[in-house]
C-alpha cells in the first residue's frame, strides 16, 4: 500500500510533517494552498479515516498511525481555534 508524508505550516508558522498510509490525501489537499483551519481539519479527518479503512480492508485492522496522526492534527488545531481566521498552509507532499 503506497504511503505518503506531507508537510504543513500551522497558523503560528511552525511546520509539521504528517503521515498517511494511503495516497488518498492527494484528493483532499494541494501543495502551496492555504486552508481555513476548520476546513483543513475536516479534510484531514475524512482522508485519514479513509486511509485507515483501506488498511483495515487489506490487513484486517485499522491503521494506528493514521488514527494517531489525525488525533495529533486535531489536538494541534485546537490550540489555534481562538485566533481570528486561522489558516493552515499545505506546503508539499513528500514522496
Amino acid at each position: 500500500m503506497p504511503q505518503i508524508n506531507f508537510q504543513i505550516s500551522w497558523p503560528d508558522g511552525s511546520e509539521q510533517t504528517c503521515y498517511s498510509p494511503s495516497l488518498i490525501v492527494k484528493e483532499y489537499f494541494a501543495p502551496d494552498v492555504e486552508y481555513k483551519l476548520d476546513e483543513f481539519v475536516e479534510s484531514a479527518r475524512i482522508a485519514l479515516n479513509i486511509a485507515s479503512d483501506r488498511v483495515k480492508a487489506k490487513y484486517g485492522r485499522p491503521c494506528g498511525l493514521a488514527i494517531g496522526q489525525l488525533q495529533d492534527i486535531e489536538a494541534r488545531a485546537s490550540e489555534y481555534q481562538n485566533l481570528e481566521n486561522p489558516k493552515v498552509k499545505f506546503i508539499r507532499f513528500i514522496e
